[in-house]
């Protein structure tokens, strides 16, 4: 009997309509770097960029509690390469962009990670994963979504390295409020951001902000969901709690700021997936995180 015929993970995905929501990697602060040749399969510690230098880059960042990520422009390359980087913090109410410049690329060992160098900038940064020697979902969506996006906004768009999510290719992050979305190429991705711009979130391809807890991403969502209100600023986290029951099934209580003082309680059951194939490489299926929503109470102030 033949096997079942491969399928892109972003394919399946789709197929199964794997949920977005409460998705979103881990990112307070993050230090982008151009390299504009191509990437290897982890673009910073693989040929053709120097392993020895990307592999000090990479462990000084993530030492400083930084998420380090190589970018390049879409569809254009520099006659002779530049070594940009930018630090973002994309923590709540710290959000900023600073820009700067090394002739050399070991001079981005001696870049201060602080947010005390490089240009304050105010112009936003739209990385979308093109990572194609990582997963090649990547390159065929995300190269794809990178040119549209580039199209409407060719100063602020990027393409990105791996941020995670292989299956929800293509995959985008909005800096640096850090918003992911998954799924862009399905959408009309300007219009995604600009709803950033004007400060609204495009709920249907959203997968949480970087800076936030899992639990905190999907109660974001489900209070969206449920009351219309699309604004970036609503519902910031107040608290939250979760505990772990039998059978890998958790529970999950996070509290919202809700309007005119108010708060929403969102409650959440955390359970795993049946057996998937989350990338185009893994061959051993697995389970993955998923939020399910058990009851949302708005309480007045």
């Amino acid at each position: 009997m033949g096997g079942t015929a491969w399928e892109p993970c972003s394919d399946r995905s789709r197929e199964r309509d794997d949920p977005l929501w409460g998705t979103a990697g881990r990112g307070l602060r993050w230090f982008l770097v151009e390299l504009a040749s191509g990437w290897g399969p982890r673009a910073l510690l693989d040929p053709p960029f120097d392993p020895q230098l990307g592999g000090a880059l990479v462990s000084r960042t993530e030492r400083a509690g930084i998420r380090p990520l190589a970018i390049r422009r879409p569809g254009r390359r520099d006659a002779v390469p530049r070594w940009r980087w930018a630090v973002v913090d994309a923590r709540p109410g710290s959000e900023s962009v600073r820009w700067g410049e090394v002739d050399d690329p070991d001079d981005l060992l001696d870049v201060p990670l602080d947010g005390s160098a490089g240009v304050l900038s105010d112009r936003p940064i739209f990385a979308v994963c093109a990572h194609g020697r990582h997963d090649q979902c990547c390159a065929v969506r995300g190269r794809r979504a990178a040119l549209d996006l580039a199209a409407a906004f060719p100063e602020e768009t990027w393409e990105c390295s791996h941020l995670g999510g292989d299956r929800f290719a293509a995959t985008m992050v909005l800096f640096p409020h850090g918003l992911a979305y998954g799924r862009i190429d399905d959408a009309d991705v300007a219009a995604i951001a600009q709803g950033y711009l004007d400060g609204r979130v495009a709920e249907p391809w959203f997968r949480g902000r970087t800076s936030l807890s899992h639990p905190v991403q999907a109660a974001q969502h489900f209070a969206r969901v449920e009351s219309g209100d699309d604004r970036l600023d609503s519902f910031a986290p107040l608290a939250e709690g979760g505990s772990l029951h039998h059978r890998d099934v958790g529970h999950h209580v996070v509290e919202l700021a809700g309007a005119d003082g108010g708060r929403v309680v969102v409650e959440l059951a955390e359970t795993l997936s049946a057996p998937l194939l989350s990338t185009c490489g893994t061959t051993r299926p697995g389970r993955v995180r998923e939020w399910a929503l058990t009851s949302l109470r708005t309480l007045p102030a």
